[in-house]
């Protein structure tokens, strides 16, 4: 699929002159200008890193355009066959979407860029991938502690107007007050209403305030979130990952160290064959299937999802027991098999809208395995959607109330490839990206023999919007999905809709309402109303009049937490396509001088954080303990629990990760951290536990420690630690200082607990001896 490679760059007497698949071009140069490779290696990284080596501020002008940086992240030594190497790591960033990390040796010289490595050491690369992944989560926990704005007394957003996506109504301007993690009120706004004193009050600007958008259609990466974020996406499902990744990226984003929609999960399961997809669960027998039906059912996976090499034959069984457990079954078209079949053996959703034409342009015997269910789609420039086998697919769809999860957009970029031209879906943000990325965008994904194969696929996509419109009007309900991870599929997938010829109130209520009421949280999302979670974006004009104004989120709330787009586009090195809203007036604080939301206890020298779900606090009466609790000047964290991991190590990694998440949450971190209890359920493990452990303090400043074995830890986790962290507090903290002659009560506290864990650790580890 797609074109030949054929790229050319030549720099003579100051002049560059370049062609690729993307582009062409010819510019003076005056200063030394890196050129970015369209179809490159790996090796492109060291070539850039290189450059910038020498270049006084690391960064440099790119051709065709941007700039490209390196920054310096760690000086690492690692081991091997009694050689100590010395490695610089280093992260570049301006190319593509998202930073790489490269490693050069002591010279200078590549080392690895953590998938390929210098010849003769390739058994280091799993440590220095680990090395790779605690940099990359670093990184991110930064982010979201900069990116999250968190309030600790409502707010409000003022003269926008609220969009019911139900009604497909724009209501008068309103301003909307968030309390918490909900709406507190939505009253009448007009220029001289009065605002609450010390309160944080947005300026609207007449704009729009619409629920988060969803994209029913990801596979959720470490960074997607941010992405999805900052183009107004609040809610996704994810359709299939390397479950032990997702455990732990939910966990993540329940501690804070990551940001991020909230994700619903569809485990997925696929069939052994040569051509299996390598995530979920691969099966090889219809029993096999059916316990993977189960262990998904176990974990509280509302959906399965089954995917190009199952069965067919399989699938009534897995679906009966699906539906036996309150899941829904989705998914690709098994091949050798259609659509009408599926829906017969129990499917509630088609997943790809390719997969369900595919049943009425494909031959029996064609393998759906390979890429012909994707090239196969220029097909449908012969298609009639009266024919009658569209007409019974379209019945069976009806009679068993099956949806379709389209991804049109994937279609689009597809079939409507062609080198050298920016495509209508990307035009309206492809220039803010990284060069890297642009030039990607303008590659051909198919390969066109000649004209006629062109207008094959040119013809084949319109049948794709002829049918998205056919299935509207049929009733059918069509759940917007992308399979990407970028969130600008997401605008454009709706776009799509209203291209086909779909009303643009029916398309917001399919982008805004119609998952959150299919999914069943009707309740708490979907509109704006009092009561609700604040879950809502702020974007300028009024989409029902033109529906490429969700393209420019200025505000995106989720669950209470705000995040402002041109921030977090600035830290994707991507060019901002909003401002953030402005305060109505001058004296109230900006989001980053608000603290972080906490409980305060009765007493003014004692604070509760609260346990997070989703990044967010949960509702302390809900729960018997807090996540932590501050006595004056000592933190006291609740124990936390690592499982779930494929080695122990990855248990004892989890935990570590989200006792450093939850000190940076309570404003301090690991140096802080002056006694931590350890609780472990298998006391050969212990070495194994402080080579991770010992990694997260300074040598020779570690805390003081008691450990002890112990049966029956919570949720059957294998290890469990808490911990106490000395963080005197500032005088500009939220908090007032203890009154005098308080602070024996915080000393004496201390030393209890210190004295009781103690005493505790010694019984129980007597018991089992």
């Amino acid at each position: 699929m797609g074109a030949g490679v054929n790229e050319n760059f030549a720099l003579k007497d100051g002049v560059a002159v370049w062609s690729s698949q993307a582009d062409s071009g010819r510019e003076s140069v005056s200063e030394p200008t890196l050129y970015a490779i369209n179809d490159g290696s790996p090796w492109a990284d060291y070539v850039y890193a290189r450059a910038l080596l020498q270049d006084e501020d690391g960064t440099m002008p790119v051709l065709p355009s941007g700039s490209i940086s390196l920054e310096k992240i760690d000086d690492v030594s690692i081991d091997h066959e009694g050689e100590t190497i010395g490695l610089t790591l280093y992260r570049l960033s301006g190319i593509d979407l998202g930073a790489s990390l490269i490693a050069l040796d002591e010279d200078g010289i590549f080392f690895t860029n953590f998938s390929m490595i210098r010849d003769g050491y390739a058994d280091l690369l799993p440590r220095l991938q680990a090395i790779s992944r605690k940099k990359r989560d670093e990184r991110l926990s930064g982010l979201a502690r900069d990116l999250r704005h968190t309030f600790d007394q409502p707010f409000a957003i003022a003269n926008v107007r609220v969009l019911d996506p139900i009604d497909g109504d724009l209501g008068e301007p309103v301003m909307v007050t968030v309390d918490g993690n909900r709406i507190a009120s939505i009253e009448p706004w007009s220029a001289d209403a009065v605002v609450q004193t010390g309160m944080s009050v947005f300026d609207g600007e007449g704009g729009t305030l619409m629920p988060g958008l969803w994209d029913m259609h990801s596979h959720a990466s470490s960074t997607s979130g941010l992405y999805y974020l900052a183009a107004g996406v609040t809610s996704t499902r994810d359709m299939g990952n390397d479950n032990e990744f997702l455990a732990d990226l939910l966990a993540k984003q329940e501690t804070g160290a990551l940001i991020g929609p909230r994700i619903t999960p569809a485990g997925f399961i696929e069939g052994r064959s040569p051509y299996s997809a390598r995530h979920g669960i691969i099966v090889a027998s219809e029993e096999e299937a059916v316990d993977a039906v189960n262990w998904y059912a176990d974990r509280h996976y509302p959906f399965i999802k089954i995917y190009n090499s199952m069965t067919p034959a399989w699938v009534p069984a897995m679906a009966t027991a699906a539906k036996a457990r309150g899941m829904r079954v989705i998914g690709h078209v098994p091949a050798f098999t259609n659509a009408d079949s599926m829906i017969k053996a129990g499917y509630s959703e088609i997943t790809h809208i390719n997969q369900l034409m595919l049943g009425w342009l494909l031959q029996p015997g064609e393998d759906t395995r390979t890429p012909l269910r994707l090239t196969g789609m220029a097909r449908g420039a012969g298609l009639d959607l009266r024919a009658e086998k569209v007409e019974a697919t379209i019945a069976l769809m009806q009679e068993n109330s099956v949806g379709v999860d389209p991804t049109a957009v994937i279609l689009e970029r597809l079939m409507m490839s062609r080198a050298g031209q920016v495509q209508e879906g990307d035009a309206a943000y492809l220039d803010h990206m990284p060069v890297g990325y642009q030039r990607y965008r303008k590659r051909t994904f198919v390969t066109l023999e000649d004209d006629a194969a062109d207008a094959a696929y040119v013809e084949g996509f319109q049948r794709v919007l002829d049918t998205l419109k056919l299935l509207h009007e049929s009733g059918i309900r069509i759940l917007p999905g992308t399979d990407d991870k970028t969130g600008f599929t997401v605008h454009r997938e709706l776009e799509l809709y209203e291209k086909a010829g779909i009303p643009t109130g029916d398309v917001l209520r399919i982008g805004l309402w119609g998952p959150a009421e299919y999914l069943g949280y009707g309740e708490e999302l979907g509109t704006i109303e009092p009561g609700k979670l604040a879950d809502f974006v702020l974007v300028p004009g009024n989409p029902l009049q033109n529906l490429s104004a969700i393209r420019s989120p200025r505000m995106v709330v989720k669950n209470g937490d705000a995040y402002f787009p041109s921030e977090i586009y600035e830290a994707l090195s991507i060019k901002p396509f909003s401002e953030r809203p402005q305060f109505i007036t001058s004296d109230r604080p900006s989001a980053e001088e608000v603290q972080s939301v906490r409980y305060e206890g009765e007493r003014d020298y004692i604070e509760h954080f609260p346990m997070q779900a989703d990044g967010l606090p949960v509702d302390p009466a809900t729960l018997p303990f807090s996540a932590a609790v501050r006595v004056g000047d000592i933190i006291f964290f609740s124990g936390q629990i690592g499982r779930g991991g494929e080695t122990f190590e990855d248990d004892a990694r989890q935990v570590m990760e989200t006792i450093k998440a939850l000190a940076e949450r309570t404003g301090t971190d690991m140096s802080s951290i002056f006694k931590c209890t350890v609780m472990i359920d298998d006391m050969s493990k212990w070495p194994a536990f402080n080579e991770v452990y010992k990694t997260y303090f300074e040598p020779g400043k570690m805390p003081a420690r008691s450990a002890f074995g112990a049966d029956g830890l919570a949720l059957g986790a294998p290890i469990e630690v808490e911990c106490m962290a000395y963080a005197p507090q500032v005088a500009s903290s939220a908090l007032t200082a203890p009154k005098s002659g308080g602070g024996w009560l915080v000393w004496l506290l201390g030393g209890l607990v210190l004295l009781l864990t103690g005493a505790l650790g010694f019984v129980i580890g007597r018991q089992r001896a």
